[in-house]
């Protein structure tokens, strides 16, 4: 707990996007992924558009391409999805290089793999200028459910002690012969799961009575720099990206 919580997606930099409160961000985030989602599919230049605005966001927050191209490899089964669809799918076919492709399944892999690309690039970008406590508060800020964000914020403080007991058992358990490497021995490594499940359960309590003992209400307080409200500059400067994204989005709908 000494080292403090390491935030695996979030990069230490002084940007205009990491000076900006969390609500506005996320809500910014939100916006412009849904109108990605309802771009039509065959608007091919929206998407270009729609990539450059992420590409000088992400320059706004000074986060390498190089980051970004990396930890995008996560959509890598929706990739094989979308390659895969032109082959598989019925329907009006066409010949291209000697194979024959499907033309809807052509389109379809296009929407799956552009959209879930932009998807994920905004995404990195909002873990990348935003920490995950910063994340919950502003989730808080926007009202939203209670409980859910108690749960994330539970689990954002505690994850390091629990991945610290689960290194700690493992370490004892391997010291007295045992080798979760064989199958023989899955039965030991299932009962580690659950005790490891049943000290989280009882820590838990624990760290909930004491709150409890010390005036916890249902609703953690602000604590830290830059807890403030987002000002009504900030929201319209948050804005400009989703509204420039609206804009190419509504002018594709027009022309398609």
């Amino acid at each position: 707990m000494a080292r403090g919580h390491a935030y695996v997606l979030h990069l230490d930099r002084d940007s205009v996007l990491h000076r900006l409160p969390p609500e506005v961000k996320i809500t910014a985030a939100v916006a412009v992924t849904l109108v990605v989602v309802a771009t039509p599919r065959d608007a091919f230049w929206a998407f270009g558009g729609y990539a450059v605005l992420v590409a000088v966001v992400a320059a706004l927050g000074r986060i390498p391409a190089g980051w970004l191209a990396r930890r995008a490899l996560v959509e890598a089964p929706f990739v094989l999805l979308a390659v895969a669809l032109p082959f598989v799918a019925a329907g009006e076919r066409v010949t291209w290089l000697g194979l024959e492709l499907s033309v809807e399944g052509l389109l379809g892999g296009w929407n799956i793999l552009v959209k879930g690309t932009l998807g994920v690039l905004v995404s990195l970008v909002l873990a990348a200028t935003t920490t995950s406590r910063d994340l919950i508060v502003g989730l808080d800020r926007l009202r939203c459910p209670q409980i859910l964000t108690q749960i994330a914020m539970f689990m954002v403080r505690y994850l390091d002690v629990l991945v610290g007991e689960a290194r700690r058992m493992r370490v004892a358990r391997i010291s007295r012969g045992d080798d979760p490497r064989f199958l023989w021995q899955v039965r030991g490594f299932a009962a580690g799961i659950g005790a490891l499940f049943l000290r989280a359960f009882e820590r838990g309590e624990r760290v909930y009575l004491a709150m409890l003992s010390r005036g916890y209400t249902g609703r953690m307080p602000p604590a830290g720099p830059g807890t403030g409200v987002a000002s009504a500059g900030q929201w319209l400067l948050a804005a400009t990206v989703p509204v420039a994204a609206a804009g190419v989005g509504v002018t594709a709908v027009l022309l398609s």
